[in-house]
């Protein structure tokens, strides 16, 4: 990650925000497009999209409390996967709203839905990630389970998968399929 002011503003500010509620909690960061942000052509660049993205992430890991539970356990979130869709550009000093959420989850895969939103509802851009909570001690993913045992929170159900979260595990599978 190399928004290092963004991330220092983040954790900083992550001490006064209120606690989101595990699992369907959704984190809101405001934002506004930075010179360093900008390509050739004047809009944000692809990358930069992925990087913000570690910063809704690391809000949402922050304010469910797993924050703590990861740094004590030794647990490391993951991005194993990911898949996004662009559909409207990100001018230089735009101001912008990434969402953040918990899609669902399969054992331990957890699949992350964020946002980019300009105004309170249209969408600049959408991405579907499939995620994890790695345990360097026990070298194994963490199920859902035990992430929400970790933070006191009782298990529920997952929700039904999107069609695009569907094709991510489909997408993910076959090229683990195609590299054996």
């Amino acid at each position: 990650m190399n928004l290092w002011f963004r991330l220092l503003n983040l954790l900083l500010r992550s001490f006064f925000r209120p606690r989101l509620e595990a699992p369907f909690g959704v984190s809101r960061l405001p934002f506004r497009v930075l010179p360093n942000d900008l390509d050739s052509n004047l809009h944000m660049t692809n990358g930069r999209y992925w990087t913000i993205f570690d910063l809704g992430r690391l809000d949402l890991i922050l304010r469910m409390g797993l924050g703590k539970v990861a740094w004590r356990e030794k647990w490391a979130p993951i991005v194993s996967a990911g898949s996004i869709q662009f559909r409207r550009e990100l001018r230089p000093f735009q101001r912008f709203t990434l969402e953040t959420r918990l899609a669902g989850w399969v054992g331990t895969r957890i699949i992350m839905e964020q946002r980019v939103l300009l105004g309170e509802e249209k969408i600049a851009t959408r991405a579907v990630l499939m995620t994890g909570i790695y345990d360097r001690r026990k070298r194994a993913f963490v199920t859902m389970e035990q992430m929400m045992a970790a933070i006191g929170v009782p298990m529920v159900d997952s929700p039904p998968l999107s069609a695009a979260a569907e094709a991510l595990l489909a997408a993910d599978a076959a090229l683990k399929r195609d590299n054996d």
